[in-house]
């Protein structure tokens, strides 16, 4: 699997049917250089994006799981940079409030990290909840992204 670096750790990148399928952070090194052209691409926006010029990723994603989990996924597709939500406020939007494990549980499976920014969601009392790369690379994307914090989210 095709991994580059990054500022906040090594990423892993999987494709399925000419569609960015995964983007994961994995504590392997890279080996060799990229040659697809879409993963390539998904290498310049991520690049982009940790060097402040790119607030929307362009990539086609392909993605698997249950209608409820991409119903998830693609609403937090849709959070802009620099803005958060809630577990809560997310579960309302999709139309279920009572959700909010369920939408909890999609997030964590969420298969395209940063592109579709999980990272984004956060706790009903403001705190940093749950990130499948752990919450120091949760607290650097929305510091990135000028996120205001005030306080410890810890």
């Amino acid at each position: 699997m095709p991994i580059i670096t990054t500022p906040v750790g090594n990423i892993q990148l999987s494709t399925r049917e000419d569609c960015l399928s995964e983007l994961k952070f994995t504590q392997q090194l890279p080996e060799g250089g990229l040659t697809d052209p879409l993963l390539l691409e998904a290498k310049k926006q991520l690049e982009e994006y940790f060097g402040g010029q790119r607030k929307v990723f362009n990539l086609p994603i392909g993605l698997g799981g249950t209608d409820f989990q991409r119903k998830v996924w693609l609403a937090i597709g849709k959070i802009p940079f620099g803005q958060t939500t809630t577990y809560a406020k997310l579960a309302e939007q999709l139309g279920n409030p009572a959700a909010i494990r369920a939408v909890g549980t999609a997030i964590g499976a969420n298969p395209l990290l940063i592109v579709l920014p999980c990272h984004r969601i956060i706790g009903s009392n403001r705190s940093l909840t749950g990130y499948a790369g752990g919450l120091d690379k949760k607290k650097a994307l929305l510091e990135l992204e000028g996120y205001p914090f005030q306080g410890s989210l810890f």
